[in-house]
């Protein structure tokens, strides 16, 4: 389909940007614009200004933070996934980014903009919600840092208001101790996840202590498998741990899968992501 007709203007600094947002209250970003082209097309999306940010190449990095990493809005899948600091300091994220999509995806859509949309089938929410992740908002009042468990707040909601823009994303080290593993199910390679799961498993002296695990596509929102958390740190093992994934969650029922079945999938996923962490 042919969009509905809108505005374009290229933003030249985030200031600028937000000042366009702030002008117009029914206008968009446009980032790398794998999410937002297709729902303008079948005008799901109907701004009446798209601003673009892609160009704004202040906010593509990786940097070291002490304890945490700190990646631009706009940094690309393939840049998240080849960056050294997050394959040696927090792998999870830069091996989760290089299983999205195809390579075209990976090349053009950013870590922000992902994250931004608040798609619930897509991986990157679930593994900053396992991971405790911060994410930095800017609007005309300034900043404000949002955790990870707050910022997704409905299906394609987020936190980010009217005029405000994601900026960066922080996330921790996870150090020598933590095991990690993100897993997905999906019918083709450059699907949305049926389900997914991000486990991240702390270990004292080789023994699981704490655990952190979310589901992808269990519900509105990338959901925290709370039950699974408390039979690892009473010292389950994963099995038993997995059998409670799909306590609390509200699947939905369309083309890929029933609710029931995504409800097994996450079972199943759990039980071989904790494994893997824990290996």
């Amino acid at each position: 389909m042919i969009p509905a007709s809108f505005d374009y203007e290229v933003a030249e600094s985030v200031e600028h940007a937000l000042a366009l947002l702030g002008a117009d209250g029914d206008s968009k970003l446009l980032a790398g614009g794998h999410s937002l082209v297709p729902a303008l097309k079948l005008r799901l999306a109907r701004p009446s200004k798209l601003v673009d940010v892609g160009r704004l190449a202040g906010l593509s990095y990786v940097r070291d933070e002490g304890t945490q990493l700190a990646i631009g809005a706009l940094t690309r899948h393939k840049a998240v996934h080849d960056d050294p600091l997050l394959q040696e300091h927090c792998p999870i994220v830069s091996t989760t980014a290089g299983t999205i999509g195809d390579p075209q995806v990976r090349h053009r859509g950013t870590i922000g903009g992902s994250l931004a949309h608040g798609d619930p089938a897509s991986d990157l929410p679930a593994v900053m919600l396992a991971l405790g992740a911060e994410l930095v908002v800017r609007g005309a009042g300034g900043e404000r840092t949002v955790s990870a468990a707050d910022f997704f707040t409905g299906v394609f909601q987020t936190a980010v208001g009217p005029g405000e823009m994601l900026v960066e994303i922080r996330v921790p080290k996870l150090g020598g101790s933590a095991g990690w593993s993100y897993l997905k199910y999906h019918r083709r390679a450059q699907d949305w996840a049926t389900v997914g799961v991000a486990a991240i498993v702390h270990r004292d002296n080789g023994t699981p202590v704490a655990a952190s695990v979310a589901l992808t596509n269990m519900g509105g929102t990338p959901l925290r498998a709370t039950a699974v958390e408390a039979a690892v740190a009473s010292g389950g093992t994963a099995a038993d741990a997995a059998a409670h994934a799909a306590d609390g969650t509200t699947p939905s029922s369309d083309t890929a899968a029933s609710a029931e079945f995504r409800k097994h999938l996450a079972r199943v996923l759990t039980q071989r992501a904790l494994a893997e962490a824990l290996a």
